[in-house]
């Protein structure tokens, strides 16, 4: 097996397992895994970073497939303030990706690797909502562009947007197990928005063009890292009921900041 496909199904697998364990940030790891290896497979270094966050954010899309069904299937899902999020998160999900078109390789870098600081900040810092004893169905007509907002941002860096949408939810006062379950259907209009925006763009010729290229989404990789983060997700589930959340969230901020330097460096 060649090694970068190797770290493919690695970084997929962590990415499903940190993703099960805490809700977030998997796709961080699997942009900065790939910001690494895609040279290796013949990406231009102007364009690694453009097809690691689309690569990403394509990989998602079967994950978050599965986990939608899951919640579906469990009732948890909040479908009228699901609704009200998911068009402002379509429309979000393509600028974001057109945005992250136009900036060029070291800039794109840079915001990706603020954005892993700013999540670790959160892990770190950040307070835990009192639940809420009763269901609450926000059906503000706000969230449109609360989801606009977070699809742009999770577009750009090459997430499915839980570290943001799940916060937003707990605020408007729904409980955190729906807040996740909800969070879980936004990722997945996210994904899929974003993949068909970064399939159906046209980037820069690359000469020779790598076997595999669908617009910016290098389809071996894509398929690798979803196939592991789709039977790793339960493991991460499981240890999640036996230890510490306050611990892990302490020691996965740590751990955002190396992601974020490696994106930031190109490794």
């Amino acid at each position: 097996m060649p090694l970068d496909f190797l770290i493919y199904l690695l970084a997929g697998a962590a990415a499903g397992f940190l993703g099960g364990l805490l809700g977030v940030g998997g796709g961080l790891l699997v942009v900065a895994a790939l910001s690494v290896t895609l040279p290796a497979s013949g990406i231009p270094p102007s364009q690694v970073i453009h097809v690691a966050v689309a690569t990403a954010l394509a990989g998602m899309v079967v994950t978050f497939a599965s986990a939608t069904v899951a919640h579906l299937r469990k009732g948890g899902i909040l479908g009228p303030t699901w609704l009200r999020l998911a068009p402002g998160l379509a429309l979000g999900s393509v600028v974001g990706s057109r945005l992250a078109h136009l900036m060029s390789g070291p800039m794109l870098r840079l915001v990706v690797a603020g954005f892993c600081v700013l999540v670790a900040g959160q892990m770190v810092f950040g307070r835990t909502r009192a639940r809420a004893e009763a269901d609450h169905v926000p059906r503000s007509l706000w969230l449109l562009p609360g989801g606009f907002a977070i699809a742009v941002i999770s577009a750009v860096v090459g997430i499915g947007g839980g570290s943001l949408t799940v916060p937003l939810l707990v605020g408007l006062g729904v409980r955190p197990v729906r807040a996740v379950a909800t969070s879980a259907a936004c990722g997945l209009v996210i994904a899929l928005a974003s993949a068909a925006s970064n399939v159906l763009s046209v980037p820069p010729p690359l000469h020779p063009a790598p076997w595999g290229m669908a617009g910016l989404v290098y389809l071996p990789a894509a398929a690798a890292t979803a196939v592991a983060a789709l039977a790793a997700a339960p493991f991460g589930v499981s240890v999640a009921n036996r230890v510490s959340g306050k611990a892990l969230r302490k020691v996965f901020a740590l751990f955002l900041l190396s992601v974020g330097g490696v994106i930031a460096t190109g490794g």
